[in-house]
Formats: C-alpha cells, structure tokens, sequence
C-alpha cells in the first residue's frame, strides 16, 4: 500500500461523491470551530494520532508534536511526527 493510500485512508479521502464532499465540508467547519481547543482535547487529538498512525508506521512518540494554528482567520491542524520506520506487515 501506498504512503498516500495510507493518508487517504486515515483522513477519508477515497472517493468523490456529494456525500464525502459534504462530510470534508464539515469538517472543515469543525476543525475552524475547534481552532481554540482546550489542552485535554489537544492531548486526546493527540494519544489517537499516535494510535492511528503506530498500525502503519513506528513513530518517535516522545518527539511527536501537534499543534492547532489560527491565522489570517484559517485553522490549520500541524503535526510533526518524526518516523523510525514503516511497517511492511499491517494486521
């Protein structure tokens, strides 16, 4: 599997239907609606990036870091997430 089917897997990405149009749109709305998250919230965001991402890859878990940015009045989701190495067997 391709590093960008692994991506398109994990944010949904597979088809083009009104349907996931819809739902990109959404949360796209929630993630601006969330810009301004709580610390709990950050570090949930964060333990299932990390659960997510360790069934394809072995990540450095101690150097992980997720950040919400808010600027010019768009929300962005930043993760810097250094990989020790990409599992060939995913179960």
């Amino acid at each position: 599997m391709a590093f960008t089917d692994v991506i398109n897997r994990i944010f949904g990405k597979d088809g083009n239907g009104s349907k996931d149009v819809a739902k990109e749109r959404l949360r796209l709305v929630l993630v601006h609606d969330r810009a301004n998250m709580s610390e709990d919230v950050m570090n949930h965001l964060r333990e299932d990036l990390i659960a997510v991402i360790n069934k394809y890859m072995e990540i450095d878990q101690d150097a992980l870091e997720v950040s919400m940015n808010n600027e010019d009045g768009t929300a962005s989701l930043v993760a810097n997430i250094p990989i020790l190495s990409v599992k060939r067997n995913i179960s």
